[in-house]
């Protein structure tokens, strides 16, 4: 008897109250509606005016027409710039001047000769039978290739030095090289930290690098260079 006495009395508390639970759904939906009824307002439909229109249908044939002369434009040009072929290094024929022709042939009998070749703006003094090993990887090569320096500075024997200025006329010498392979350095680990932090971060580092061997270091002789198509030139 007590609790339904008390029910009631709360029941008859919360209808005393000067509102109402039910007013607020009605409140919200008209809340709603008003704002749907301002944004449909603000955005009234726009339909382009007639001279827009038929300013528009006349720009077309124009850039249909810029678009066609392209086009021909672009046919016109049967092969680009950037992929024509590269012209031979030599164009004019080697010219052997009286010194180079009173010399080269006793250069080119003393054997053995040197060469200080040039590779990635490094000097190596090599002989035959000399092994390079190159402070890096390169790219593109393997085990039984043969390699060609044609970079030189200096050309000699025991007696006898032709130097380039900077560097000598590759026709006049060769020097080849055959790959063995590579050969890796031992492992390296290298500790980095940051300062006012624990974590040491530890790098490993182990690079490769090839390996050449000379095979032949050839000065070429007067004779030769003239079957090959070399002038002597006469002052």
């Amino acid at each position: 008897m007590l609790s339904r006495s008390f029910r009631t009395a709360l029941d008859a508390r919360w209808s005393a109250l000067p509102f109402q639970t039910t007013i607020v759904p009605a409140r919200r939906a008209c809340l709603h509606q008003a704002s749907s009824t301002t944004q449909f307002q603000a955005t009234q439909p726009e339909v382009p005016p007639e001279s827009s229109s038929i300013n528009n249908e006349q720009a077309q044939p124009s850039s249909s027409a810029e678009t066609s002369s392209g086009q021909e434009h672009d046919a016109s040009i049967s092969v680009p710039q950037g992929k024509l072929p590269i012209p031979p290094t030599f164009t004019a024929p080697l010219k052997l001047t009286p010194s180079l022709t009173e010399l080269l042939p006793l250069l080119a009998t003393q054997t053995p000769h040197y060469i200080t070749a040039h590779l990635h703006a490094r000097p190596y003094l090599v002989t035959a039978g000399d092994t390079v090993r190159l402070p890096f990887l390169m790219a593109d090569v393997y085990p039984g290739d043969i390699l060609r320096f044609n970079r030189a500075s200096n050309v000699g024997s025991r007696d006898f030095t032709l130097k380039g200025a900077p560097y000598v006329d590759e026709r006049l010498f060769e020097c080849r090289l055959r790959v063995l392979g590579t050969e890796s350095e031992p492992l390296r680990i290298k500790e980095k930290t940051k300062r006012r932090q624990r974590h040491v971060q530890k790098i490993k580092s182990k690079h490769k690098y090839t390996i050449l061997r000379v095979m032949d270091v050839k000065v070429k002789g007067v004779d030769e260079l003239v079957k090959e198509g070399a002038e002597v030139v006469k002052e």
